[in-house]
């Protein structure tokens, strides 16, 4: 493997602030700011917007769609009971 070819590989933690969670990883990602973690090390702090913990999908509080809401403007903008013929 050559030297100097590949970004540097280090342990980072992820946070996700609006679900107050954070974990540790290794990654190529760089921060300034800087976090204390549980063993008393100090790594690299990279703030993400959504994560496991908050994402709908893994947390089950997808939002629901109004169904009935759209069906009715589908037959208001298009009229009920209207079929092509051709």
């Amino acid at each position: 493997m050559q030297q100097d070819k590949h970004p540097d590989y280090h342990p980072v933690v992820f946070r996700d602030r609006a679900a107050g969670y954070a974990f540790l990883t290794r990654s190529t990602a760089t921060s300034e700011q800087t976090i204390e973690w549980d063993d008393g090390e100090t790594y690299p702090v990279v703030d993400v917007e959504i994560s496991s913990e908050s994402h709908p999908f893994y947390t089950g509080k997808a939002r629901t769609v109004d169904t009935e809401g759209r069906i009715a403007r589908f037959e208001r903008r298009y009229g009920e009971g209207t079929t092509r013929q051709g």
